[in-house]
C-alpha cells in the first residue's frame, strides 16, 4: 500500500508537545449506527454485533504548553486503517482558549471551549473514599450549554508502601488517531500520542446528561444545525454502555505534529 504523507507545520512552539498530569480512559460499547453518523463515510468502522469501541478520555494536565487545563475527548469509535486501527474523536472539550485553538488549527480536532465544575463528596460509610462529580458545559461566547455530569467513584484506598502497587505498573503505549475533515483542516490527518504512565483498572464513571433548554432551541442557520447534530451524536456516544475504565497516573504524553494522509491511502 502506497501512503503519501505530508507533515503539518506548527505555529504553537517546537514539537513534540508534552503534557503531564493524570487521566481516566473509559471504553464504551457504542452502537455502530451512532458512530457512522459521526465518522466520515470513507472509513470502514471496526464493529462486531452492531457495536464499535468508543468512550472518552478525561484528563487534568498539571503541565502543558498552555499551562494547567482539563480536557474531555469523546471517542465515537474505531476505524480500520491497515495494518492497524485508529480512534476518531467526536468532540473535544478544553477549558483553555489556547488549547482549543491548537486543537482546531494544528490537528483539525472538533475542539470546543468547555467549563469543568468539580465537586468532591465524601462517602460516609467509607471514610477513605471520596467521589467526585464533574459537570461539563460547552461555552460558545456568552452561551453556556450544560452537557454532562461525570461521576467518578474512587476505590477504597489501602496503605501500601510500594508505589507501583498503589498506582499500577509503569507502561509505555501509543494511541493512534485520525482527525481533520473540519473547517480549519479539511484534509485527513493522522497522529499518535506517545504515553508513559502508571496504569490500573478502576471503577467506571457514571455519565448523566444534563438537560438544558438552550440545547433544544431553534437553530439559526445550516452550520449551527450541523454543529448541534454532531453534539447530540457525541452525547449518545458518551451515554453508551461502559465496559472498562483505566486510571492513568504520573502521565507524560508526547504529541508529534500530525501528518496529512493522501486520498486513497485508507487501505480500502
Amino acid at each position: 500500500m502506497d501512503v503519501e504523507e505530508t507533515k503539518c507545520s506548527s505555529g504553537y512552539g517546537k514539537p513534540p508537545w508534552i503534557f503531564k498530569g493524570r487521566a481516566l480512559y473509559q471504553l464504551h460499547l457504542v452502537k455502530a449506527e451512532i458512530a457512522r453518523a459521526i465518522i466520515p463515510k470513507e472509513f470502514k468502522l471496526v464493529e462486531a454485533f452492531g457495536y464499535t469501541l468508543g468512550g472518552f478520555f478525561l484528563a487534568n494536565y498539571s503541565e502543558s504548553p498552555f499551562g494547567t487545563f482539563d480536557e474531555l475527548v469523546v471517542i465515537a469509535g474505531i476505524v480500520w486503517n491497515p495494518p492497524t486501527s485508529h480512534a476518531w474523536a467526536a468532540r473535544v472539550y478544553v477549558n483553555s482558549d489556547e488549547a482549543c485553538r491548537h486543537g482546531r488549527k494544528e490537528f483539525g480536532l472538533p475542539s470546543q471551549v468547555g467549563r469543568f465544575t468539580k465537586s468532591v463528596k465524601a462517602v460516609s460509610k467509607r471514610p477513605q473514599r471520596n467521589d467526585m462529580d464533574i459537570h461539563v458545559a460547552e461555552i460558545d461566547g456568552p452561551v453556556a450549554t450544560n452537557l454532562y455530569d461525570i461521576r467518578l467513584t474512587s476505590p477504597v484506598l489501602k496503605t501500601n508502601p510500594l508505589k507501583w502497587m498503589s498506582f499500577g505498573p509503569n507502561i509505555k503505549m501509543s494511541l493512534p488517531s485520525f482527525s481533520g475533515h473540519t473547517k480549519d483542516k479539511p484534509q485527513l490527518l493522522k497522529y499518535s500520542c506517545q504515553i508513559e504512565c502508571r496504569v490500573k483498572p478502576t471503577s467506571t464513571a457514571k455519565v448523566l446528561r444534563r438537560l438544558d433548554q438552550n440545547s433544544t432551541s431553534e437553530s439559526q442557520n445550516v452550520e449551527l444545525d450541523e454543529s448541534i447534530e454532531k453534539r447530540e451524536m457525541s452525547i449518545s456516544a458518551m451515554l453508551s454502555k461502559p465496559i472498562l475504565a483505566l486510571e492513568f497516573n504520573c502521565l507524560k504524553m508526547e504529541v508529534e505534529p500530525p501528518v496529512v494522509v493522501s486520498k486513497g491511502s485508507h487501505g480500502f
